[in-house]
C-alpha cells in the first residue's frame, strides 16, 4: 500500500516537472531524459523506503 502511494506521488511530481519544462520551452529530448531520471529515482526511493528488513 505505501509503495503505491509513494509511486503515485512520484508520478504526480514528474507530471508537474514535465509541465513546467514544457512551459519553459525545453527541447523534447531533454524533457524525456528528465522523465526517465525522475521515474528511476522515484522507483528506487519507493523500494528503499518500503522494503522490509531481512531477518537474520
Amino acid at each position: 500500500m505505501s509503495f503505491g502511494l509513494y509511486l503515485g506521488g512520484t508520478v504526480i511530481l514528474i507530471v508537474g516537472v514535465l509541465y513546467v519544462c514544457s512551459l519553459a520551452h525545453m527541447p523534447a529530448h531533454w524533457i524525456g531524459a528528465i522523465a526517465i531520471v525522475l521515474l528511476g529515482a522515484g522507483i528506487m526511493g519507493a523500494v528503499g523506503s518500503t522494503r522490509g528488513k531481512d531477518p537474520s
